[in-house]
C-alpha cells in the first residue's frame, strides 16, 4: 500500500498540555456525603461540578451537587430537570459559578461515562470529569480528573478518549485533619481541639526537621541549592513575628487557657440544659 493510500487516525488538535484542575476540599466532602446518602440500589453517585475557568486555563472547582440517575449496562438516564433546577438555585446564591464538568464515585472511568460526558459536553465546552474513590482503599482517597479527546478519521469523529490531567487539591490544616479522618474507614471518636492541635504541632515539627536537614545538606554540599526554595524559606522566616521565648510561651499558654475555659463553660452549659430537661419532664409527670 502506498503512503498516499494509508488511513490516518488523529486526535483533535485541542491541546490539554496546559489544562489542569484545582479542587476545593468542600467538593470532596460533598461527594462523599452524597455517596453515603445514596439509594440502596445505586452503585455510584454522579453529579455536576461548579466553578470557573481561570485566566491560565486552570479549572477551579469550588462546589458540586448530586444528580439523580439510573444506570444499566446499556444506558444511563439522568434527571435533567432536577439538574437544571439545582443549577438555577446555586446561581442565585453564587452567580459567578458555572458548570465546569461532572463527577462520579469509583475508580477511573466506566462504560457509561462516555454517555454522561456527552451530555455535559452540550452543557459546557470541554467539561472536566472528576472521579473520587469513596472506598478509600489502603487508607487513600484516589482523586483524578479527565478531559475528553476526540479520535477522528479525517473529518469524521470515531470515538472519544479520556485523558488524565493534573489535579491540585490544596487544604489548610483544619481541612487536612478532616480529610485524614474521612480517609479512615472507622474511628472511635472525632478528635478534640487539643488533640487536633497536638497533631498539627507534630506535623509542624516534622516539617521544621525536614527544612533543617535540607539547609544542612545544602551547606555541606550534599544537595544542589535551589534558589526558589531558598527564597520561600526566607519569606517564611521573615513572616514570623519577632517574639522572645518568654513572650511566645506566655502567648501560647494564654491561648491554651482560653480554650480550656471555653471547654469548661460548654460542659457546664450542657449539664445545665440536661438538668433543666429532666426537671421539666418530672414536672409534667407530677
Amino acid at each position: 500500500m502506498e503512503a498516499g493510500d494509508r488511513t490516518v487516525l488523529q486526535f483533535s488538535t485541542q491541546s490539554t498540555a496546559n489544562l489542569s484542575a484545582k479542587v476545593h476540599p468542600l467538593v470532596v466532602f460533598n461527594i462523599c456525603d452524597c455517596y453515603v446518602r445514596r439509594p440502596d440500589q445505586a452503585e455510584r453517585v454522579i453529579g455536576t461540578l461548579l466553578g470557573s475557568v481561570l485566566s491560565d486555563g486552570t479549572v477551579d472547582i469550588r462546589n458540586s451537587y448530586a444528580v439523580p440517575h439510573t444506570e444499566s449496562a446499556e444506558q444511563v438516564a439522568l434527571d435533567i430537570e432536577y439538574h437544571h433546577n439545582m443549577l438555577v438555585s446555586h446561581q442565585k446564591v453564587n452567580p459567578k459559578e458555572v458548570i465546569v464538568g461532572w463527577y462520579s464515585t469509583g475508580l477511573g472511568v466506566t462504560g457509561g461515562s462516555a454517555l454522561i460526558h456527552d451530555f455535559y459536553s452540550r452543557e459546557v465546552p470541554n467539561p472536566v470529569h472528576l472521579t473520587v474513590d469513596t472506598g478509600f482503599r489502603n487508607g487513600e482517597g484516589t482523586i483524578k480528573a479527565y478531559v475528553s479527546v476526540n479520535l477522528a478519521l479525517g473529518d469524521r469523529q470515531l470515538a472519544a478518549q479520556f485523558q488524565e490531567i493534573p489535579i491540585d487539591l490544596r487544604m489548610v490544616e483544619a481541612e487536612r485533619l478532616g480529610f485524614d479522618i474521612l480517609k479512615t474507614t472507622s474511628v472511635d471518636k472525632l478528635p478534640s481541639d487539643l488533640e487536633g492541635m497536638e497533631v498539627t504541632m507534630q506535623r509542624l515539627l516534622a516539617l521544621i526537621d525536614d527544612i533543617y536537614k535540607y539547609v544542612d545538606d545544602v551547606v555541606e554540599g550534599r544537595v544542589t541549592a535551589d534558589n526558589s526554595i531558598g527564597r520561600f524559606i526566607s519569606d517564611t522566616v521573615a513572616a514570623l513575628p519577632k517574639l522572645s521565648p518568654p513572650a511566645f510561651d506566655k502567648l501560647v499558654n494564654d491561648s491554651l487557657q482560653d480554650q480550656l475555659l471555653l471547654l469548661y463553660l460548654s460542659s457546664i452549659t450542657r449539664t445545665q440544659l440536661g438538668l433543666a430537661e429532666k426537671l421539666n419532664a418530672a414536672a409534667q409527670i407530677l
